[in-house]
């Protein structure tokens, strides 16, 4: 909750620049305070300089308004896709709808570490080769049950080659190669 900006007082005069600038430090925007104070955009910004305001910008001022608890569920939020999943930054500011810089930060804010872009790639690299393994032993355990390679190739959208190196991967006893074409024996007539 934000306080109110401050009207004219009751007898018409305009607020004081120490008013002003306490309510702006307390979250108040400089359209809120024109519009409550009448005072042009030029006139109050003035004024609050005149009292030694420092000025934010307006990222400052929706960070400092937004719910803090919301926050914390977004900085935990990135911190689990970072950590778990080996999310990078640029993948964590478009999770937020942030930029790098915010991501960043929110996962600090929540004892995150940040990794190197070779810490980074070694997670993917694992994990790849994780769900490579993975893949590797379905497409053996549905071979082993009979069937063929191009049709393994053709339902996880593979080459053929692809397939077979999968296969050999997860230890695969291959079948014979059936000769499709004609046999090299003479027929009787």
């Amino acid at each position: 909750m934000n306080p109110r900006p401050p009207g004219p007082s009751p007898d018409g005069t305009r607020p004081t620049p120490q008013i002003l600038r306490q309510q702006y430090e307390s979250g108040a925007t400089v359209e809120e305070l024109m519009a409550a104070s009448g005072l042009s955009y030029g006139t109050l910004l003035n004024r609050l300089k005149g009292a030694g305001t420092v000025m934010r910008t307006s990222w400052q001022t929706r960070r400092m308004r937004a719910d803090p608890q919301a926050r914390r569920r977004l900085a935990a939020h990135l911190r689990t896709l970072y950590e778990k999943h080996g999310a990078t930054l640029t993948e964590l500011a478009s999770a937020a709808g942030e930029t790098r810089t915010v991501a960043r930060g929110l996962l600090v804010e929540a004892g995150g570490t940040v990794r190197t872009t070779q810490q980074t790639l070694q997670i993917r690299f694992a994990a790849r080769a994780a769900e490579r393994q993975k893949l590797a032993q379905s497409l053996r355990t549905k071979y082993e049950a009979g069937a063929t390679v191009p049709e393994l190739a053709q339902e996880c959208r593979y080459s053929v080659g692809t397939v077979y190196r999968l296969l050999h991967q997860a230890g695969t006893r291959m079948r014979a190669k059936h000769r499709h074409g004609p046999s090299g024996r003479v027929k009787k007539r």
